[in-house]
């Protein structure tokens, strides 16, 4: 945790693949200057992760506990028949995974390329800001207190929850002449976050049927899940998406921090406070649907701009294609790790990732924003 707020409150790493001179051009925030040959590799690079994503959907609804051959797949979706078992196996139990896991995983990506980019701290992930903290400590009350037990109940709370822990969080961060720097927010964020978790913990263990229920969904997964509860995680997850992708023109000049970014254009507190709502809805609605789950929004962008550099456009979009692949790989491996039974997704992401962020640690220079 040091590492991170020490690096937060250091300047930019410095930039990868032509540094912040290839992301913005003399003549505006955030516009691009990249020539031909690069967004032609940078394009042909996205239509490969997009064949893996759907490589990773049709495993995800092929294998499991039983293997269903990918044919009999392709007509559960085309012709289904609810008499055949297998039909009903797709329709009901995986079609609804896959699309959770599709949604959740671009949802923590894409929120953890904003957060990165926002705290210009390239090791940053959704919990820096203690969104999450704030959204497990409002469905840990609903739960424990309110005695709700079923995500479309608890979801407003989760919001909630992450929304008022980020204004407070943003306002803290605010306070003296300088406004909201990166260090300021995340010393309030790591404060608060450590506060709920402390609060949550406190209601877990004083009941044990509260136990029972946030044991399960404390560790992460994206199994057991409905299309009608699809139906409320959607459009708040695609209105996140959607509005962080607006905000990334901004926020390549914002990396550069705010007196650069404020003289190439960029409305500095006015891209903060989108970025925080769409902070607000990824986060809110992932950990509401699918539990807190570790190191993708870590991992995933960091990953993605050794290959992208700096530009957010391209981070956030590839970021929104290899999130969601890599979380159902991680989940269909979860599924036959074990002669019996499963691993959730969340320990299978832990135990990918903790590697991989040993690996970023021991580089001499992570992925400049």
């Amino acid at each position: 945790m040091t590492s991170e707020i020490s690096r937060s409150a250091a300047p930019p790493a410095a930039p990868a693949a032509g540094g912040a001179a290839d992301v913005l051009a003399p003549g505006g925030a955030g516009r691009a200057d990249v020539s031909p040959h690069r967004t032609g590799t940078l394009a042909a690079g996205l239509l490969i992760a997009i064949v893996v994503l759907i490589a990773a959907a049709v495993a995800s609804l092929a294998i499991g506990n039983r293997a269903i051959d990918p044919l009999t797949v392709v007509r559960a979706l085309v012709a289904y028949d609810d008499a055949d078992p297998l039909h009903l196996m797709v329709m009901e139990l995986r079609v609804p995974r896959t699309l959770l896991g599709i949604l959740v995983g671009a949802a923590l990506a894409v929120c953890g390329g904003l957060i990165q980019a926002f705290t210009r701290n390239p090791l940053a992930d959704p919990g820096i800001l203690g969104v999450n903290a704030g959204a497990s400590f409002a469905v840990t009350f609903a739960v424990g207190v309110l005695g709700l037990t079923t995500p479309g109940t608890y979801v407003p709370f989760a919001l909630a929850g992450a929304f008022i822990l980020t204004v407070i969080v943003y306002t803290l961060g605010s306070v003296g002449a300088s406004g909201a720097t990166p260090m300021k927010l995340t010393l309030a964020g790591v404060a608060l976050g450590a506060a709920c978790t402390g609060f949550t913990t406190a209601i877990v263990l004083r009941d044990e049927g509260t136990l029972q229920v946030m044991r399960f969904w404390s560790v992460g997964s994206i199994g057991g899940r409905t299309l009608d509860q699809l139906t409320w995680a959607a459009p708040l997850i695609v209105a996140g998406l959607v509005i962080g992708l607006l905000c990334a023109r901004s926020l390549n000049a914002l990396t550069l921090g705010d007196e650069l970014a404020q003289a190439l254009g960029a409305r500095v507190r006015s891209t903060r406070v989108w970025v925080v709502v769409a902070v607000t809805l990824l986060a809110g609605t992932g950990v509401a649907a699918a539990g807190p789950i570790a190191f993708v929004g870590l991992m995933i962008p960091h990953v993605v701009r050794w290959f992208t550099g700096p530009d957010q456009r391209w981070v956030l979009t590839y970021s929104m294609v290899i999130g969601p692949a890599f979380l159902l790989l991680a989940d269909v491996l979860g599924r036959i790790v074990l002669p019996s039974g499963e691993l959730r997704v969340g320990i299978v992401t832990a135990l990918l990732g903790a590697p991989i962020l040993i690996m970023l640690v021991r580089r001499k220079r992570v992925s400049g924003l």
